[in-house]
């Protein structure tokens, strides 16, 4: 077996088929070292730039080895946007608009290496600087659904609820919400304390009142 069919069938295993070949490229055209690690409660994933003077000469990538295929997907894209980043700005905020644009600007051309169903929202998301977080923790959210052990019952939607329920995102538990109308892929939903209406996706994940 060739080194190329080796690190090809490490990426398997951890990665969309589909999503193997972009991914492949990509390490091998800016020769990044590339790490698969054990979980980090700390962190998904990790980038450091070619440092000579310490004699880290080249990109590095690491990613949790027990993300599920989409999720990887995700945060490998997370983390080449620090790469592209550093090749573009090298004195870019870690997760600045430079970042950002990096971020989105790979997201719009992966979009396809996603599910179908997730695909709007992606498209959505890579659509305006800066990015959206409560978008971007939605996107997380709905990824890790593709888990193996992932129960649908624990992690109840928007759209499960009736008309006037009240209940708090699981992205903004900070603020209490009731639903008042659904429209198509949405409903409207007014803040009990302000009395701010909102849009929100009737698939948004949330943690219902009593």
């Amino acid at each position: 077996m060739t080194t190329e069919e080796r690190y090809r069938r490490i990426l398997s295993n951890h990665l969309p088929a589909q999503a193997v070949d972009t991914v492949y490229g990509y390490l091998e055209r800016h020769k990044v070292h590339f790490h698969i690690t054990r979980q980090r409660t700390s962190k998904l994933g990790d980038y450091r730039w070619p440092q000579s003077a310490r004699g880290h000469d080249y990109h590095e990538i690491s990613i949790n080895g027990d993300l599920n295929p989409y999720l990887f997907l995700w945060v490998f894209l997370h983390e080449a946007a620090h790469l592209e980043t550093h090749l573009k700005h090298s004195h870019a905020q870690p997760h600045g608009h430079e970042w950002q644009a990096e971020y989105a600007r790979l997201i719009a051309r992966s979009t396809h290496l996603f599910p179908t169903e997730e695909q709007p929202l992606l498209t959505r998301l890579a659509q305006r600087i800066p990015l959206s977080r409560p978008l971007l923790r939605q996107v997380e959210d709905r990824l890790r659904r593709y888990d193996p052990d992932y129960r649908p019952e624990e992690h109840p939607t928007l759209d499960q609820l009736p008309a006037g329920s009240r209940f708090r995102l699981r992205t903004r538990p900070d603020m209490e919400l009731q639903s008042l109308e659904r429209r198509r892929t949405r409903w409207l939903c007014i803040d009990t304390a302000t009395g701010r209406r909102y849009t929100i996706s009737a698939s948004a994940e949330i943690i219902p009142e009593p």
